[in-house]
């Protein structure tokens, strides 16, 4: 008995020792997107910082797939252990209301750990677009017997939702084309075939410096540091129009809660840098720290509002 008692002591000492100790070796960040894009880049910069911080190697792996369900489903199975964290993305709150069933739970297997950024969206049209405002692009497509029609990134996308929530939001028809990301949706834009779309800004920053493209807004309910000329969409009308993308870590469900305090204060300390918040608005995201409840809260309430908006398009699939 005495013997299993030290066994169990033992065991305990390890534990909270491993606890003590994270991280003790290298730590995995899953991006859900290939290498080179936005998340990507964020979470190599935040990677870095968190290194210098907690003197431990912290590598990003790419696992590119399914609008994030692979990295999504390799982080949820990973060992509660504090060294498989996921860089999680908006399509989390998403995907649940758009699939029928997914290969995790995203409300049990995986916690929120801290929020890092937003993206918001911005109304961008042609510059030959007869519109100068959201209320002028909606009245346009009101005289049109077909509406309007949106570009997108992708099928579920944030930029999709949003689009549909403003469709309904304004009382037009319309409808919003699928591309293979935001460079092909910029090109038909570029050539009049579609009259807007409403997105991040970066690929589009270009032709809005060269004179092709206009902003008519974004959706946000206040103005962006990214882009402060664009009116927030709720001031023109529209006030439940708002979406953006975001950022966050998240890791295993089970994860103690020291460590998770601990990587929850470190990465906002490292999003207070004046560099760090440069450098994430150079990639068209504001740092938007918060933490691991307040981070839960929101994306509690991104699900909610999402899952609406899929069920009125009737988005929701296998």
């Amino acid at each position: 008995m005495a013997a299993a008692t030290a066994g169990i002591c033992a065991g305990a000492v390890s534990r909270a020792f491993a606890q003590g100790d994270w991280p003790s070796r290298p730590v995995k960040i899953v991006s859900p997107y290939g290498a080179g894009g936005p998340n990507d880049i964020s979470a190599r910069l935040l990677g870095k910082d968190l290194e210098q911080r907690l003197a431990q190697a912290f590598v990003v792996e790419n696992k590119a797939g399914a609008g994030t369900m692979v990295a999504n489903d390799f982080v949820a199975n990973a060992a509660p252990d504090g060294y498989t964290l996921l860089y999680a993305a908006a399509p989390y709150a998403t995907l649940e209301a758009l699939h029928k069933k997914l290969s995790y739970d995203p409300r049990k297997d995986l916690q929120p750990v801290a929020m890092t950024a937003t993206v918001p969206l911005f109304l961008v049209v042609n510059a030959k677009s007869p519109a100068k405002t959201a209320q002028e692009l909606i009245a346009y497509g009101k005289s049109r017997p077909d509406g309007l029609t949106f570009g997108s990134p992708g099928n579920g996308s944030l930029p999709h939702l949003a689009a549909e929530l403003l469709l309904r939001a304004a009382a037009v028809k319309g409808i919003v084309v699928q591309y293979r990301g935001d460079v092909a949706a910029n090109t038909d834009l570029l050539a009049g075939r579609i009259d807007a779309t409403l997105t991040a800004i970066t690929t589009a920053l270009p032709h809005i410096q060269s004179g092709e493209f206009k902003v008519l807004g974004v959706a946000s309910n206040a103005k962006s540091e990214i882009y402060p000329q664009a009116v927030p969409l709720p001031e023109q009308g529209f006030t439940d129009v708002v979406a953006s993308g975001w950022y966050g870590f998240m890791a295993p469900a089970g994860v103690p809660r020291t460590i998770v305090d601990r990587l929850d204060s470190q990465v906002n300390l490292a999003l207070q840098a004046p560099k760090m918040k440069q450098d994430h608005l150079t990639l068209g995201m504001e740092p938007d720290g918060r933490s691991a409840s307040d981070f839960g809260r929101f994306i509690d309430a991104e699900m909610a509002k999402w899952s609406g908006v899929i069920e009125k398009a009737g988005m929701r699939g296998s």
